[in-house]
């Protein structure tokens, strides 16, 4: 019977692997169209004359949650406010704040409360007040400071945001984001030349970690200096740069990250904003308006842009990593309890019958069976019963497969206009990518195993004080009844 139990898994991870390497290697094929495509009849020297001159370009709301941000809320929201574009806002939520936050705001931008008529189109925890400035200078009359009461999650503060939204398009990030110069001229031009409706645009997010920063602009960019976050660049290089490049091409996108991508105001209200209870909101938001649109019968699109747009600061511990990824794995399986009705039905098109099926298979079901592989192997170990041959030969194919990925990410990243300088940085880069399947992709695996974990035993848990890079900590239903007493 054990015996019978092993071939059987064994036989099945083989499919299951060679149906994996198979969907990757289609991915990387699409991938390569969606780029060449791109670089073939995208300029974007035409791109920012024609929409910075024109006075038809759509206004664009740059929406940004913050919480006890007072270290670096001044230099954060000048940042945002340093967007070469000729019709946009800032909209900074202070979800209640404990810090000075808002105080700093309210001293460096001269602002001051005014009358306003909140308007709940997404239910929210209360509105406070809205602060505009009374100062001459027209780059602050761009800012807008929403005060509401502590929600407890991004979600509640991102639909706050949503809520005084005033143009047809709004980009959602993190205060502590660094934005482009660039970078809403780049989202919003897929929007002008699609035939369809889109309904949201996503762009490649990096790691400011190692990056030279100055008056809150990305002045040279570098890959991290040190392993974690060094990871985590090659991971988002290749989830935006394959896997969403590839999906974008069949309109299967799974999620616009919530780091940094645009929506539009309209369709996103009209779904219902963000899930306040989600961990997983920015697949969650995606979900909604797609589901939306199939059930109204329009036509839509969600659109991938190769060039980085956007980047944040990544975990350099893996304590902070290990919550950022267990919530990830959390907000995962949520999201399939919340949205299973979509799988396999056909009213909702690509989304249904090829996004969700994908991330069953790909993304939700392989911690478990990775997790079911490495118990398997260390329990053949303790008896004696490895075939060595075989394990070798598995090894080295998934290790080689794994360092062509690496090398397709690299070339596409060259292809589309690498923000990279020097070639060492791509050294790094692969060196990474060597070291990945033996030390990152294990912990990561680990780290879903424990959000799945979490999501069924149904642990109360919610979002407390942010990190400094907006990672937020996740407190026991009992340290939130004790801030409550305090």
């Amino acid at each position: 019977m054990r015996d019978a139990i092993i071939d059987f898994f064994n036989y099945f991870v083989l499919f299951y692997s060679g149906a994996l390497v198979l969907s990757y290697l289609v991915m990387v094929l699409l991938a390569w169209h969606k780029h060449r495509i791109h670089k073939t009849y995208h300029n974007e020297v035409h791109t920012v004359r024609l929409l910075r001159r024109s006075p038809y370009s759509p206004g664009i709301s740059i929406v940004a949650p913050a919480y006890n941000e007072e270290k670096t809320i001044i230099t954060n929201v000048l940042s945002l406010l340093s967007q070469d574009y000729p019709d946009f806002e800032v909209i900074i939520v202070n979800d209640g704040s404990t810090d000075r936050t808002l105080e700093l705001l309210i001293e460096k931008f001269d602002l001051v409360k005014v009358p306003y008529a909140y308007v709940e189109k997404i239910k929210t925890k209360p509105f406070r007040a809205m602060y505009l400035t009374k100062s001459d200078n027209p780059l602050y009359k761009k800012l807008k400071v929403v005060d509401k009461e502590n929600g407890g999650t991004k979600a509640d503060a991102s639909n706050a945001g949503v809520n005084v939204v005033t143009n047809n398009y709004f980009v959602c990030t993190d205060v502590d984001c660094i934005l482009d110069k660039y970078a809403l001229y780049r989202v919003i031009w897929p929007v002008m030349q699609a035939r369809r409706r889109v309904i949201a645009v996503s762009a490649t997010m990096r790691m400011s970690n190692g990056c030279k920063v100055k008056d809150g602009q990305v002045v040279e960019t570098r890959a991290p200096r040190t392993l974690l976050p060094l990871f985590q660049e090659l991971e988002y290089a290749r989830s935006f740069l394959v896997g969403k490049s590839a999906l974008s091409v069949l309109n299967a996108m799974q999620n616009v990250s919530g780091g940094f991508g645009m929506f539009d105001t309209e369709i996103a209200i009209k779904a219902g904003g963000y899930d306040g209870d989600s961990f997983a909101e920015d697949m969650d938001l995606i979900a909604r308006m797609v589901r939306y649109m199939c059930e109204s019968g329009e036509k839509y699109l969600v659109s991938q842009i190769p060039e980085t747009c956007c980047w944040t600061e990544g975990p350099s511990s893996r304590q902070v990593l290990s919550r950022q990824r267990t919530r990830w794995g959390r907000g995962l399986l949520q999201f399939f309890t919340i949205h299973s009705d979509m799988l396999w039905n056909p009213t909702y098109r690509q989304f249904g019958g090829l996004t969700l099926p994908y991330i069953l298979l790909f993304e939700l079901l392989a911690p478990v069976i990775e997790g079911t592989g490495y118990f398997i192997i260390i329990y053949l170990f303790l008896i004696n019963a490895v075939n060595y041959n075989t394990i070798w030969v598995a090894f080295v194919a998934i290790y080689s497969f794994a360092l062509f990925l690496a090398m397709t990410v690299i070339s596409f990243d060259m292809y589309a206009g690498t923000p990279y300088k020097k070639t060492r940085d791509y050294f790094l880069l692969f060196f990474a990518a060597m070291l990945e399947p033996i030390i990152y992709h294990p912990l990561s695996v680990f780290f879903s195993l424990c959000g799945y974990w979490r999501h069924i035993a149904g642990r109360q848990m919610i979002w407390g004080t942010m990190t400094r890079r907006g990672v937020n900590q996740e407190d026991t239903e009992k340290t939130k009844q004790e801030n409550e007493k305090k």
